[in-house]
Formats: C-alpha cells, structure tokens, sequence
C-alpha cells in the first residue's frame, strides 16, 4: 500500500487485518504456486485527450485526495472529497469494519492547476469509510461546490459512472505530492490481496505509475474524458507474494500472479449508484454495492 505518511506507528500497521463479507476470497493464505510476471507498457495510440492539471486535487495531512461530484451532485449541494480508507485520520478500519456519518473536522489544502494553494476546506464529517472489497473514504465538506468555486474558482472532478476500460491513458494526480504519474490501464485483478486485506476487480497499472509513500487517495483520471475512474492506493514493491507492500492477484481459480513495481487503484464507479439525495451517502439505493456496516448488512 502507499504508505499514509503519518510516522512509524502506521509504518508498522501498513496493512492489517479486514475481514470481508462472505462474497469476497477467504483471508486464507493463497495455496498455487507464486508466478512472477512483468507487465509491457500498453500501445500508445493517438487520441484525442483533455489537460489534466492539479485542480481539484487536496493534499491531506498524510496522503492525497480530491474534491469530487458524480451526475447527480449539484451546486448546493455539500462538496465531497474522495481518498482512501487506510487515509483516514482514525487509523485503519478494522476488520469488517464501515465508517459511516462520522464526526470530523480535518482540513484539506485544495490546490489550484498549477499545483499551488488555492486555499483550505475543511470536512463536517466521514460520510463512507473502509478498507473491505475496496480501499476508499469520502469526507463531506462544511462547503458546497457552489462555495468552493465561488471562493476559489475550482471545480470538483467527475466521478465516471462506467466501469474504466483497459488499454486508456490514465494520470494519477498527487495532491500531496504536486506530481503526476501518466501510464495507461493494463487491465484488472479480479482479486488483489495485501497482508489480510482483499479488493475486488481493482485497476492495474502499466509500468510508469511508479507511485509511493503519500500519493495514497490520489484520484487516477482517465486522460480522454478527464473524469475520475479510480482512486490509487498500493503498489508491489519488493516481488513479495501477498505481503505487506507487496499485493499479489487472485483469480477465479485460485492462482497467485505477482507483478513486481506494478500499482493499483480501487475503482470508483460504484459509489455513484451510493450517492443519493442532497449528495449524502445511501447504501440502500439500488446498485449501491459498497459495504454496509456490520449490523446494517444483518437487518
């Protein structure tokens, strides 16, 4: 994972335990054989793309964010900001564990397209967090985008409602960072497994997203629509098999494949159908398939 940079104490946490529903790969230790495989940087193909700048992009205390909307967002409505579940100021989720309507105040360094400071917005709370099936967290701003671009003349990303399609060019955007990392999407892993963490269907990156330590929550746009596709949230660094740093694929069938210095990203159409009226978080909406809490999952 990309480390969250908050100090030793989540160095040694990097990736501990989630349980997962029961759809999801048992935790158990994969059983087939390691293979350890390099990636080839996609084709370049012309097309025809839009400028990707650093606006709308925050830098957090310890990874990277950003101010987004899906269609049904409007301008009244509270800005939200889109990271990752392993970001959030609590510490990691535990095992199982949903974070939902959550107190916070934590503040975000909104930048403008240069990648300089545009100013500060500051959350009401943690409307979604959680690192089972995926790896994200959405803040719910004291702001709207009304608000924000008023102020700041910055306007949210998009999320894509579609699923990302392999083959595109795609930048990850480090708000924490100031720096861009441009590659295309190689394709997805039906399963990504890290320590005793399992994502489902995450995005893989070809070779040039060398990312790191703090580009965690970054959103990984794809350079035709200019929407948000992803969120980025690891990469396997050393060719260890499904360690700590080191995630590995899971097929259907079972079988472990390693990409050395190959990253990922948790896709980000799902929490469109998630996002309801007044732009707050209803996992009870149809086509909503992001976790719900425990006791909520049971009723």
């Amino acid at each position: 994972m990309n480390k969250p940079l908050v100090g030793a104490v989540f160095t040694a946490l990097l990736l501990g335990a989630t349980a997962l529903p029961a759809a999801a790969v048992s935790n158990e230790a994969p059983t087939a054989d390691k293979q350890v495989v390099r990636t080839q940087p996609a084709a370049k193909t012309k097309v025809k793309t839009k400028a990707v700048t650093f606006a709308g992009t925050v830098a957090l205390s310890n990874c990277s964010g950003s101010v987004v909307r899906v269609p049904s967002s409007q301008p009244t409505d509270r800005a939200l900001v889109l990271s990752n579940g392993h970001c959030l100021e609590t510490g990691f989720p535990g095992p199982g564990q949903v974070i939902v309507d959550r107190p916070s105040t934590r503040s975000f360094t909104l930048l403008n397209s240069s990648g300089g400071n545009a100013g500060t917005v500051r959350a009401s709370k943690i409307a979604y967090g959680t690192m089972t099936d995926t790896d994200v967290s959405l803040y719910e701003l004291t702001s709207t985008y009304r608000d924000i671009e008023t102020r700041y003349g910055i306007k949210a990303l998009d999320i894509d409602a579609a699923h990302p399609q392999a083959g595109r060019a795609i930048t990850v955007a480090s708000g924490y960072w100031k720096r861009m990392y441009k590659c295309n999407v190689d394709g997805f892993a039906y399963r990504l497994k890290e320590g005793r963490w399992t994502w489902k269907d995450s995005l893989r990156y070809t070779q040039p997203c060398q990312v790191i330590g703090g580009t965690s929550g970054s959103p990984v746009i794809d350079d035709q629509t200019g929407k948000v596709v992803a969120v980025n949230n690891t990469i396997n660094e050393d060719g260890q098999r499904c360690t700590d740093n080191n995630p590995c694929e899971v097929d259907q069938n079972g079988n472990v494949t390693v990409r050395p210095n190959i990253g990922y990203a948790q896709q980000t159409y799902i929490v469109v159908p998630c996002v309801g009226t007044g732009n707050k978080i209803d996992l009870n909406r149809p086509g909503c398939t992001l976790p719900k809490p425990a006791a909520a999952a049971r009723r």
